[in-house]
């Protein structure tokens, strides 16, 4: 029940409007940029921004989230870029994705509590495929006290953190990246960023 009530939340927010912004997530675009397209696959992909902007870097595109508005919100968007993408209603909590399937899988934003996040971020990473990546982006624990805005401070983490997490239960995994991106040069606040890139061996 709880799950459905935050489903439902999460409907209500698409419907009132896009609230991700006019382009894809910078420090995502800052990941992914050296890398060569192949197949992708984005878990709470939301209203498709990040999605849609895969596919128009020419990754083959699945887009996964539990909200039925927030999908039809990507694929219109989609169509307006007039690129394809994979929607997928999934709730992420109960679903596994393909093992070793996708050469990149990427999460933007999935703040979950510790609990939570752990089983949802472990199925992501094993959805990667050899010589594939994981790309995790969130708000930094840093962003608690000198970024802006951001979610519950218990929900932050480091990047250093969540690839510890995975390593410790695929050891088939090797940390490429883990960073703090500050998108705002200091004294002016900004969102401060957790970039993890993971790749299996």
């Amino acid at each position: 029940m709880v799950a459905d009530q935050r489903r439902l939340d999460w409907d209500k927010r698409h419907k009132a409007g896009d609230f991700e912004g006019d382009g894809p997530n910078p420090t995502l675009v800052a990941g992914v940029a050296a890398m060569k397209p192949g197949s992708a696959l984005e878990l709470a992909a939301g209203s498709g921004t990040n999605a849609v902007w895969l596919a128009s870097q020419g990754w083959r595109t699945t887009a996964v989230d539990w909200s039925p508005v927030g999908l039809a919100n990507g694929r219109a968007k989609a169509d307006q870029a007039g690129v394809k993408v994979e929607w997928l209603e999934r709730n992420l909590f109960d679903w596994f994705p393909p093992r070793q399937a996708f050469d990149l899988v990427v999460i933007v934003y999935l703040h979950l509590p510790p609990k939570e996040r752990g089983p949802v971020y472990a199925r992501a990473a094993a959805a990667v495929a050899r010589g594939g990546r994981l790309l995790i982006v969130g708000h930094d624990r840093l962003n608690g006290a000198q970024g802006l805005d951001g979610p519950d401070p218990e929900r932050l983490f480091t990047a250093d953190e969540i690839g510890r997490e995975l390593l410790a239960v695929q050891s088939d995994l090797v940390i490429e990246r883990a960073e703090v991106v500050r998108r705002v040069a200091p004294p002016k606040l900004g969102p401060i960023d957790a970039l993890l890139v993971v790749r299996r061996t």
